[in-house]
């Protein structure tokens, strides 16, 4: 796929009527397992026979354009593991199959993660070259004590580089940032992100920290070796992000998201926006619209599993789900709720068949979780994104 310039109007911010339609593929192969991670990636100590996995993918595709019909992409995201492991080659391959299943427009926004370790300057331009115009870098920190920590494979250094290229090569850039780590203070995360910000294109990613069952940091935790921030310093270096990163021109546009205006992640909107997007590679989850009806997928997560899955037949679904209505409209809330422009409330009305319950969006709104922006949208405060979870469940029920 030959790469054109991006253009941003075909990255809306604050096109809220049309949630897009997204492709997302699923690269699963990692050089090393992070410790705090639970994302469907593994790793292999012999060469991925990387040939092989384009046929399949282009295979799943076909199968997935069935479901489909024509449509016209609005993004496309390569996720991971680590996506930057590929070789341009497969990249192009890639992106030349989605273009000859579905329209793809000049200019829409093409991302992929890459992990500082993992990049080259030739091997970025050839992606480059392929058509991608978006890195996410998996930077995770900034400084060498914690990303050894965080069982990354490469240092500042290598981050700086990685950033360097990033701005150089591709229109536009992101990075992930961990925070909310063991021992870590206000001041000493205030001088991080400020440092990140400097840095910066136009995005920000800022995850805190946590713990997952299955992770070797699970296991440490549950020991008590491994010590976390408790809720209220949780509460204290997140309001510290929304202040500092509001202060430098990057805001909040989803709670862990921070863009400058015109600058937001058009794939991840579709997430959030509750839009439609297929979802290739192994352990890859979709949501599609056909028939009439919202289904969910879902693929074989181990990645020799669903590439025999697919040679054998085609694709490597193991779960389509129709979704019922109510189920779509709690989809809608969990997803919607962490966007800082909220909720479509007729779109969350139609969809559950009722109105939210008066008491309870009372209570909510007295107490500075939640409020209405005139009748037609709903959204969480300040407030109510520290304990999000908690909202969505109350408006659900």
């Amino acid at each position: 796929m030959t790469a054109v310039p991006y253009d941003m109007r075909q990255n809306p911010g604050t096109d809220v009527f049309d949630p897009g339609f997204g492709i997302y593929v699923h690269w699963p192969f990692c050089a090393a397992k992070c410790p705090y991670c639970d994302f469907n990636s593994h790793v292999r100590h012999q060469p991925v026979d990387q040939p092989r996995f384009v046929q399949a993918f282009l295979k799943e595709m076909a199968a997935m354009r069935r479901l489909t019909g024509s449509r016209s992409v609005t993004s496309i995201f390569m996720g991971g593991g680590t996506p930057s492991l590929m070789a341009p080659e497969t990249v192009d391959a890639i992106l030349n199959g989605i273009a000859r299943h579905w329209h793809v427009p000049d200019g829409i926004e093409i991302t992929m993660e890459a992990n500082p370790s993992s990049v080259e300057a030739e091997r970025f331009r050839g992606y480059r070259a392929a058509g991608v115009n978006r890195v996410s870098l998996g930077v995770q920190a900034l400084n060498d004590r914690d990303l050894k920590f965080l069982g990354r494979l490469h240092d500042v250094a290598d981050a700086l580089k990685a950033i360097r290229l990033a701005r150089d090569i591709f229109p536009r850039m992101s990075f992930d940032l961990i925070y909310a780590r063991p021992n870590q203070t206000v001041e000493e995360w205030d001088r991080e992100l400020r440092e990140a910000v400097s840095y910066a294109v136009d995005h920000l990613s800022l995850y805190q920290l946590t713990i997952e069952e299955g992770t070797p940091f699970y296991g440490l935790h549950k020991a008590g070796k491994l010590v976390v921030p408790d809720g209220e310093q949780s509460a204290v270096l997140y309001e510290a992000t929304q202040e500092i990163t509001e202060r430098e021109g990057m805001p909040a546009y989803e709670v862990s998201n921070h863009a400058r205006p015109g600058a937001e992640s058009r794939h991840n909107l579709t997430y959030w926006r509750y839009g439609d997007y297929v979802g290739i590679g192994p352990g890859a989850h979709g949501r599609l619209t056909t028939g009439g009806a919202k289904i969910a997928t879902a693929t074989e997560r181990r990645p020799e599993g669903w590439l025999e899955l697919v040679e054998a037949g085609g694709h490597g679904m193991v779960d389509q789900e129709l979704l019922e209505r109510e189920a779509q409209a709690d989809e809608l809330l969990l997803m919607g709720l962490r966007l800082k422009e909220g909720i479509d409330l007729a779109r969350w009305q139609t969809l559950s068949g009722r109105d939210p319950d008066p008491e309870r969006e009372r209570f909510l709104i007295e107490h500075g979780f939640i409020e209405r922006l005139g009748n037609s949208r709903l959204r969480c405060t300040p407030a109510g994104m520290l304990i999000l979870d908690a909202v969505v469940a109350d408006l659900a029920c």
